[in-house]
């Protein structure tokens, strides 16, 4: 008895043993990862600073003034002397994109802070944005949602911050809709949807591509429930999509239709959030929102029901995003029609409460 109470002990020292050199190498493999992670994030800030300062001071002393012509001349001279003595980093087409960030990005203090996140290959698709606003969004989505260099050179390519102000242009000071919440168009290419697709088949698509759903739709949405369910008085309402926006704290009620936009979804939505607001809704969230996603919205018709009131907002989705010369002239065109919506609506009488507006808009144009 005694023999077996004493191999008993062993097993359970054993086991103990195991389990404290498997907890001591989980936490020291943390502290490594951290370490390793901050070391390369202040590598990459201070190569980011590092070339800010090369671009800037070539930038005076070579290309600035009346030196500019000769600057130029001994350009090349530089670089391949930088390149020889550091490496392929200050060959000339760099070079030139040095002396590109320091201009766009005038501020050293803006460039320390994105470098603690973006490498150089973020900056040098940064520095081909031709507006600051525009460049400054991508540049703040890029830190908040952790993109890569592929992801951020998709949504530049998908034109997300001037479908980001086409949105905005539905909202007004009265709003319940927070700004910056959607887009308008929304690119759903990504779904693998076919020609004469039904609204089962498009919320399926959203399903089983969700990570790319919520990538498009932006930072903070949480999946919670495929057609929701609501009962009052012994009827049952279906919502298509149910989300959660976690920095917003609202749920986000998504309704998915095939064709054109009509007035009476309005009436629907709003019996949605009503209801969600009523038995969903917990103490610490705020009041929910909804957005009704068509194939083709009339934009005049949304800002005569004044649906960002309700707490509701419209967006067009395109299952297939058109070659770029034609996307990029749609969307133009698109734009040019919010920005004449914004300025009569600056010709009307303005509210009393002002809305506050966050880095990603503006209400005046670029």
């Amino acid at each position: 008895m005694a023999a077996k109470m004493s191999k008993k002990k062993k097993v359970s020292a054993l086991n103990n043993t195991q389990i404290n050199e498997n907890s001591l190498f989980t936490h020291v493999s943390k502290i490594i990862e951290k370490r390793k992670y901050r070391a390369y994030s202040k590598a990459n800030q201070e190569a980011a600073l590092m070339f800010w300062e090369v671009g800037r001071y070539i930038s005076s002393v070579l290309l600035g003034g009346e030196r500019a012509a000769y600057g130029k001349r001994i350009f090349s001279t530089l670089s391949r002397k930088l390149a020889e003595k550091y490496g392929k980093s200050f060959e000339t087409e760099n070079l030139y994109r040095m002396c590109q960030f320091a201009k766009v990005f005038s501020e050293i203090k803006i460039v320390s802070q994105l470098a603690a996140q973006l490498t150089w290959s973020h900056f040098c698709e940064l520095i081909r944005i031709e507006t600051e606003k525009a460049r400054m969004y991508y540049a703040k989505d890029a830190t908040a949602r952790h993109l890569g260099v592929r992801e951020l050179r998709n949504q530049i390519s998908r034109k997300a911050y001037e479908r980001r102000k086409i949105a905005n242009s539905q909202l007004r000071e009265t709003s319940k809709v927070p700004f910056n919440i959607f887009k308008d168009p929304y690119i759903l290419d990504t779904l693998g949807l076919k020609e004469n697709f039904l609204e089962a088949d498009l919320e399926k698509a959203i399903l089983t591509e969700l990570e790319a759903f919520i990538l498009e739709f932006g930072h903070g949405f949480t999946f919670i429930e495929r057609q929701k369910r609501m009962t009052m008085d012994d009827d049952d309402f279906t919502l298509d999509l149910l989300f959660y926006h976690r920095i917003l704290k609202r749920l986000v009620a998504i309704e998915l239709k095939i064709g054109k936009f009509v007035p009476q979804y309005k009436g629907q939505m709003e019996f949605y959030l009503k209801w969600l607001n009523k038995y969903e809704r917990q103490d610490d969230e705020n009041e929910p929102i909804g957005i009704i996603l068509c194939t083709k919205a009339s934009r005049n018709q949304i800002e005569l029901l004044e649906l960002d009131k309700s707490g509701i907002a419209v967006a067009e989705y395109w299952t297939n995003l058109p070659p770029k010369a034609e996307f990029e002239k749609k969307i133009k065109e698109i734009l040019i029609e919010a920005q004449e919506r914004l300025e009569r609506r600056k010709s009307l009488p303005k509210s009393k409460v002002l809305k506050q507006l966050d880095y990603f808009y503006d209400s005046k144009d670029d």
